[in-house]
């Protein structure tokens, strides 16, 4: 599997089934049918699904807050990792947001795979939020990637 085997397009309430499948693959926690509701009425928000013909192989969602956007959640499908969707989901981000605004996320300390994604498109560790995921008391790092520049650290 390629980029060109797969296409980016909007995040739509019809696409929630699918999302929910995925999210529950990929995640302890996974988010509720709610939450993506929730996330996906805000215009100000990103919201992309990547899939290959019919089947939605990962999803991002964004949020816009005054001082950045806030990369909520963004899952690839466990058989479809390694393939270049969740940097297609994170360029498509960039590209609706503008690659010079400021970004934000937090991640799980151990999802090293993760963290050097973020890392390779300039997100830097800026702090932790001690015991943030509730179902194993695990920290997050909280990344920054800030006005498009790679910060020193």
């Amino acid at each position: 599997m390629s980029g060109a085997e797969f296409k980016l397009r909007k995040l739509t309430y019809t696409d929630l089934p699918r999302v929910i499948a995925i999210e529950r693959r990929c995640f302890p926690m996974p988010w509720s049918l709610s939450m993506f509701v929730l996330e996906l009425s805000k215009p100000s928000g990103i919201s992309l699904a990547a899939l290959n013909d019919t089947r939605m192989l990962g999803y991002v969602i964004c949020a816009r807050y005054d001082e950045a956007y806030h990369v909520m959640n963004i899952a690839v499908e466990p058989n479809a990792r390694r393939h270049g969707v969740a940097r297609a989901l994170l360029d498509g981000v960039l590209e609706r947001g503008g690659r010079e605004a400021n970004y934000t996320l937090e991640v799980r300390v151990s999802n090293h795979a993760a963290i050097a994604l973020y890392e390779s498109y300039d997100f830097r560790a800026v702090g932790k939020r001690p015991r943030y995921y509730s179902d194993n008391g695990e920290d997050a790092i909280i990344m920054w990637r800030a006005d498009g520049n790679p910060w020193e650290v």
